[in-house]
């Protein structure tokens, strides 16, 4: 079975509370910043679904960077962690950690 790329960072920062992923991606021509944390995704640049079955981060978005930031994340003062990450990078840490 194929876990979906949102899915799997879902399950990284439930594994590790500790870090935000602010994840920047391309869609429709258009980017867009999503933080993860916790298991649960949000736009910071567009509206989110209220259903969670919804996926913000859809598998046909390009990722463009990942950053990793501690928790907790305030956006004046962000505490990176590791700065532009590619996919094939985060998906390093996603097995080390089974996500």
């Amino acid at each position: 079975m194929n876990t979906s790329i949102s899915k799997r960072l879902e399950q990284y920062t439930a594994k590790c509370p500790q870090e935000v992923l602010l994840v920047t991606v391309e869609m429709a021509d258009e980017q867009d910043l999503i933080a993860i944390f916790k298991g649960f995704s949000s736009s910071l640049t567009r509206p989110t679904a209220f259903d969670p079955d919804v996926p913000v981060l859809p598998d046909e978005a390009k990722i463009i960077n990942i950053d990793r930031v501690a928790s907790p994340y305030n956006p004046e003062a962000p505490r990176y962690i590791q700065q532009g990450l590619s996919w094939d990078s985060m998906q390093v840490l996603l097995s080390e950690v089974g996500a």
